[in-house]
């Protein structure tokens, strides 16, 4: 009998801890809403961040990229990217001049403007960085390390940049 007292006890209590978890507030994000339907951007096919950003905002199926400049006038709007660059700098050295430690750096600033020339972003610049160890035995591996790392914040970057576009409530 007490078995059973225990088990109901248990049960009543998981079903009060679901009740109180549904109504926490939590969603799931959902696919940004913008203010136009077409963008136009000049990111180069070699940037990976383009890239990325390109099939996001395809992705969510309420914009389409156009990146061929005879087609500028289709686009409702003009994403300018004005520096698009990593950069790797060496933070500290051990006692015979080694590298020790890096820091990896990944800058990203734009604006978004009406094919009138009307500014709806100005000029913004988001800039991450992340520290990396180097060890001279394991350098495979911290080159994988240092992809993975640059994958991330270029990820991060992206979604800021999906955030901010979102962000404009009209294109007037």
């Amino acid at each position: 009998m007490h078995r059973r007292a225990v088990l109901a006890l248990a049960t009543s209590a998981a079903s009060l801890t679901l009740v109180s978890v549904n109504g926490c507030g939590f969603a799931l994000r959902k696919a940004p809403n913008f203010a136009f339907t077409t963008l136009y951007s000049a990111l180069a096919e070699s940037s990976p961040l383009g890239v990325e950003l390109r099939r996001s905002l395809e992705a969510t199926g309420r914009v389409r990229v156009i990146v061929d400049a005879r087609r500028l006038a289709e686009a409702q709007v003009v994403l300018e990217v004005l520096q698009d660059q990593r950069e790797k700098v060496v933070l500290s050295l051990n006692s015979a001049g080694q590298v020790r430690e890096f820091q990896l750096r990944l800058r990203f600033s734009f604006r978004l403007r009406t094919l009138a020339g009307k500014e709806l972003i100005p000029v913004s610049e988001i800039a991450l960085q992340r520290d990396i160890s180097f060890n001279e035995s394991a350098v495979l591996a911290k080159e994988a390390e240092e992809g993975l790392l640059y994958r991330d914040m270029q990820s991060d970057i992206v979604q800021q940049i999906l955030r901010r576009l979102a962000a404009v409530t009209s294109l007037e």
